[in-house]
C-alpha cells in the first residue's frame, strides 16, 4: 500500500479494497518499525485512528472527497489542537497548541488523517535537520547522511514511505533542499497562497507552507486543499483557488525554459550537472525550447537572505520569554534574569546565532548599512526574475550544488551549510513558486534534485512541467533500500 499515489489510494478506498482505519494502521506500523530515522517528534495514533474511523463513515455515506481517509504527517511548526507543537525546540517542548493552523484545519476538512508531527531543525533554522532539540533525522537513502532541512523529518518520513505525503514549510529552500536530498517532489507556492496562521514564524516575509510528496500530482492535490484566503493572515491572498490538477497534462509544446548561466557555473557536482543536462533533453523531447536568461544579482542572494531572515527571526522569537507559554527556567533572580535564563536554556546554538545576527543588523548603528541595503538587493533580485520571465515560461536548474552530505560534516562551517540554499533562497526573496523533483542519482547512489521556478502565482506551470517529466522518467518511483 505504501507505493500507491494519493489518487490510487482514493480509488482503493472508494472501492473498499481497504478502509481508512486499515490504511492508517498500516502506516502507523511502518512508523513504529522505522524509529531509527527519528523522523517524528510526536505520533498521534489515537487521533489518527479516530479521524480514520470518521473518514470511513464519510466514505460509506458516499460523500468522500478526493483526499478523504488518506494519512499525512505535519511538520512540527504547524499548530495542531491538543497536540504537542515544538518547532524542534526545547523552549516549546511542553507546548500543547490550543488551536489548529489554518493549513491543518483545511486538510482536516478534506478528511485527511494526521499520523503525527515530524522532526525539524529548531525553528526551521538549518539545512540539515541537525539542530533539533529532539535529535538528528537520518536520510533513508544513507543513514549516515542528513535528509536536508529544515523540513527533514517530513522528507525522511515520505521518502521511507512512512506517510504518503507531508506538510512542510520553506523560508529559503526548506522544502526543496530536503526534497532533493531524499529523492522527493516538493513545492513552495507563491508567497501568500497558503495561510501562515498557526504556522510558527521564523521570517514572516519569507516563510511559506507547502507540500512534500512522491509525485507532482500528489503535491498538486494537497497544495490545492491547503490554499485559499484566510482573514486571520494579513498576507493571505484573496484569490480564487486554482485547480492545479486540471492543468497537469497540458502539452509543453511551445513552452520556453529559462536557463540562468548563474545556475550552471563552477561549484556544481559533476553528477548533478549531468543529471540536469539530461532533464533538459527530456523537456526538449516534450516540445519545450530553452533560452538563456540572466539573474545577475543571484550571487548576492545568500548574504541578502542571511541579513533579512535573522533580522525577522530576532523579532519573531522575542515572544518566547518564559512567561505565557513554553519553557521557563527553574532558577532566576528577577524578571530580566528569568527572560535571559529561560532563553539561554531553551534556544539551541543555531537559533542563538541567528538571533544575535538579526539583532546586530537591526541595531541603530548598522540598520542602514545592512538591513536597508539587503532590502534594496531583494528588490533587485525580484526585478531580475521579472526580466527573465519576459523571455521564458519557467526557469530550470539544479536544486542544490551537491547531494546529501554526512551527519556532522559541516558542524564547524556554518557558512558552507548556508551555501546549500544558493539556488533556492532567491525564489523566497522574490515570493515566487518553486519546486524540486527527482532527476537521477549520483555515483554514491544519492538522489539529485531538479529545480523549477515559476512566475508569481503560476504554480500550475511548474506542476505541469514536473508532472510531464515524471511521465517520462521513473526517478520519483525509486524507494530507499530497506523501505520497499
Amino acid at each position: 500500500m505504501h507505493k500507491k499515489t494519493l489518487r490510487e489510494h482514493h480509488q482503493s478506498l472508494k472501492a473498499k479494497d481497504y478502509s481508512s482505519v486499515e490504511l492508517t494502521t498500516y502506516f502507523l506500523d511502518r512508523i513504529k518499525n522505522s524509529e531509527d530515522l527519528n523522523a517524528f517528534i510526536t505520533v498521534t495514533e489515537d487521533r489518527a485512528l479516530m479521524q480514520a474511523d470518521q473518514a470511513d463513515r464519510t466514505i460509506g455515506s458516499g460523500k468522500m472527497d478526493l483526499l478523504t481517509g488518506i494519512p499525512l504527517a505535519h511538520k512540527d511548526l504547524f499548530c495542531t489542537k491538543d497536540v504537542l507543537t515544538t518547532c524542534g525546540s526545547r523552549i516549546l517542548d511542553n507546548f500543547i497548541s490550543p488551536y489548529d493552523a489554518t493549513a491543518v484545519n483545511k486538510l482536516d476538512a478534506k478528511g485527511m488523517v494526521t499520523l503525527g508531527k515530524t522532526n525539524m531543525d529548531e525553528f526551521a533554522m538549518g539545512s540539515s535537520n541537525e539542530t533539533s532539540h529532539f535529535g538528528i533525522v537520518r536520510n533513508p537513502w544513507d543513514k549516515g547522511r542528513v535528509p536536508g532541512g529544515s523540513s527533514g523529518g517530513s522528507a525522511a518520513a515520505v521518502a521511507a514511505r512512512l506517510a504518503p505525503v507531508a506538510s512542510a514549510t520553506d523560508t529559503g529552500g526548506s522544502i526543496r533542499q530536503p526534497a532533493a536530498f531524499c529523492g522527493l517532489t516538493g513545492i513552495k507556492p507563491s508567497y501568500g497562497r497558503v495561510s501562515r496562521y498557526g504556522m510558527i514564524a521564523f521570517a514572516s516575509s519569507l516563510d511559506q507552507g507547502g507540500v512534500l510528496g512522491t509525485t507532482a500530482e500528489d503535491c498538486a492535490l494537497v497544495l490545492e486543499a491547503m490554499t485559499g484566503f484566510d482573514e486571520n493572515d494579513s498576507t493571505s491572498l484573496n484569490l480564487e483557488v486554482p485547480d492545479y490538477g486540471a492543468s497537469l497534462r497540458k502539452p509543453l509544446t511551445g513552452r520556453k525554459i529559462g536557463l540562468p548561466k548563474e545556475f550552471f557555473g563552477e561549484g556544481i557536482d559533476g553528477d548533478i550537472s549531468a543529471s540536469i543536462e539530461e532533464a533538459i533533453r527530456v523537456y526538449e523531447r516534450l516540445g519545450a525550447t530553452t533560452v538563456e536568461v540572466d539573474l545577475p544579482n543571484s550571487e548576492v542572494g545568500i548574504p541578502c537572505y542571511y541579513v533579512l531572515a535573522p533580522a525577522e527571526a530576532s523579532s519573531n522569537l522575542s515572544r518566547f520569554d518564559g512567561v505565557r507559554y513554553g519553557h521557563r527556567a527553574a532558577l532566576y533572580e528577577d524578571l530580566n534574569d528569568m527572560y535571559e535564563t529561560s532563553r539561554a536554556e531553551g534556544f539551541g546554538a543555531e537559533v542563538k546565532r541567528r538571533i544575535m545576527i538579526g539583532a546586530y543588523v537591526l541595531s541603530s548603528g548598522y540598520y542602514d548599512a545592512y538591513y536597508i541595503k539587503a532590502q534594496k538587493l531583494r528588490r533587485m533580485i525580484s526585478n531580475d526574475f521579472s526580466a527573465a520571465f519576459e523571455k521564458c515560461d519557467f526557469i530550470l536548474g539544479p536544486t542544490t550544488p551537491a547531494t546529501a552530505f554526512g551527519i556532522g560534516e559541516k558542524d564547524d562551517d556554518p557558512v558552507s551549510m548556508y551555501l546549500n540554499d544558493i539556488f533556492t533562497n532567491s525564489a523566497n526573496l522574490a515570493g515566487l513558486p518553486a519546486m524540486s523533483l527527482p532527476s537521477g542519482f549520483d555515483s554514491n547512489g544519492l538522489p539529485v534534485g531538479l529545480h523549477l521556478i515559476g512566475k508569481y502565482l503560476d504554480e500550475s506551470t511548474i506542476l505541469n512541467a514536473a508532472h510531464l517529466y515524471q511521465q517520462q522518467t521513473d526517478w520519483h518511483q525509486r524507494i530507499p533500500g530497506g523501505y520497499e
